[in-house]
């Protein structure tokens, strides 16, 4: 594969406010150090681009210090929070935009879509723009009318095709907008955002299209979307932004889990005794006071992918000593079925508890739940008990993300034991 774009140091610097720089003097300024050969004077004086915090400069850096590259046939994913600079970036690739230094070099034709109906001329009809777009791309008429039929089709507005632009609505903008981009000869497709709009019918007809392009026509796609699902099933490769800069690239899964961990609030702690309204039992023998939540590295974090360890760590405090007692974890989906329930009672059933605080730690190996939100439920009860002496009823959340690797599983544990674990390893100390 060869490099079809390298970017190289690019930085994009931006005054607050004011078109330019605002006032003569600091033209004045910068022209004074230009002609002298010296560095600008105001490229020392910018702020990182916190959009949630007010600064004590009217310069910020959009992007800074930005070095990456892309093969021939790749789907980049670029993903990161409002303001992080995915979009500044597109503006630089697509040359609307120059970066304020650094360099970035680009071999073949770019085709972009960096808002609804970008580069349509809103006086035009659908037919008049199809044309424009193409002799923007460096097209000629015969190539563009070898296509037209095909970009028609796939858009969905041959009835409004010869009206002009202004009169569509935002989808039919960005249907038409995302067929021309997709079908024209380009080789480096940049997208920004373009499923925000579109119904579900039109999104996965992009994805698919997307995927014919990259993978069939071994163009490159660069793709910028908050849809981490559209992102995982067409990119593979990503870069993560926060606040201007690079944070991390590579493999599109671990960018996706980076991505959610810097930039969600997870309750990976709960205080069980500050829970009243979803609590039952009398607490005779014992109470649950609190429950964390871990990935199989040892993170404490609501974050869990597909097909790996979840760990769960329980503080208990015995008020009775109780033969046998069992401690419970159940998982639901958002609905409120149980799919998955875990118990300790075939594991302790030979252990001496005593009154005090215990901590209770059970492993789930390999969990076997699609990608999606659950809740957890915990109970604790004596063995000997027709109901629980403690139970806590979807005390949080928990998120499984996607796994690749772990795809095509066919979660036969689940299908075998009724959504028993039967492998679920527990630990106690006192």
């Amino acid at each position: 594969m060869s490099t079809v774009i390298k970017v190289e140091n690019v930085s994009k610097q931006y005054r607050l406010g004011e078109i330019g720089t605002g006032t003569i003097s600091h033209d004045l300024n910068r022209w004074w150090h230009k002609v002298r050969g010296k560095e600008d004077p105001f490229l020392q004086i910018g702020e990182a681009n916190d959009r949630s915090q007010k600064g004590s400069s009217d310069y910020v850096w959009a992007l800074q210090n930005i070095n990456f590259e892309v093969q021939q046939g790749e789907v980049l994913g670029i993903i990161g929070r409002n303001g992080a600079g995915k979009s500044t970036l597109l503006k630089i690739l697509s040359k609307t935009t120059a970066p304020t230094t650094g360099s970035i070099k680009i071999k073949g034709r770019i085709a972009s879509l960096l808002e609804v109906g970008t580069g349509f001329h809103p006086e035009l009809s659908g037919r008049d723009n199809i044309f424009l777009n193409g002799a923007i791309l460096g097209m000629s008429r015969h190539e563009i009318k070898s296509k037209f039929d095909e970009i028609v089709d796939f858009s969905g507005v041959e009835r409004y095709i010869d009206t002009p632009v202004k009169r569509y609505s935002s989808g039919m903008y960005v249907r038409l907008a995302f067929a021309v981009a997709a079908h024209l000869e380009s080789e480096i497709l940049i997208l920004d955002e373009v499923l925000a709009v579109g119904d579900a019918e039109f999104q996965k007809k992009c994805l698919g299209k997307m995927g014919d392009v990259s993978k069939n026509e071994g163009r490159t796609v660069i793709f910028v979307s908050h849809n981490m699902d559209a992102v995982y099933n067409l990119c593979n490769t990503g870069i993560f932004f926060e606040n201007g800069f690079l944070k991390n690239a590579g493999n599109i899964q671990t960018i996706i889990d980076l991505y959610l961990k810097n930039t969600q609030n997870h309750m990976a702690f709960v205080d069980l005794d500050s829970i009243k309204s979803s609590r039952s039992g009398k607490q005779v023998n014992g109470r649950l006071q609190s429950i964390k939540i871990f990935n199989q590295n040892q993170e404490n974090t609501t974050l869990i992918s597909m097909g790996t360890d979840l760990i769960l760590e329980l503080e208990l405090l015995i008020l009775r000593i109780s033969p046998k007692p069992e401690i419970g974890v159940s998982i639901s989906n958002l609905k409120g079925v149980r799919l998955h329930h875990f118990v300790s009672s075939w594991h302790v059933e030979w252990m001496s508890w005593n009154e005090g605080k215990y901590k209770v730690r059970v492993r789930v190996p390999s969990l076997s739940l699609y990608p999606g939100k659950y809740n957890l439920s915990v109970w604790f009860r004596p063995h000997t008990s027709s109901g629980s002496d403690d139970f806590v009823d979807d005390i949080c959340t928990i998120e499984i993300l996607q796994n690749k690797s772990f795809a095509n599983h066919l979660f036969k544990d689940f299908a075998a034991n009724g959504g028993v674990y039967k492998m679920t390893e527990w630990d106690f100390k006192n």
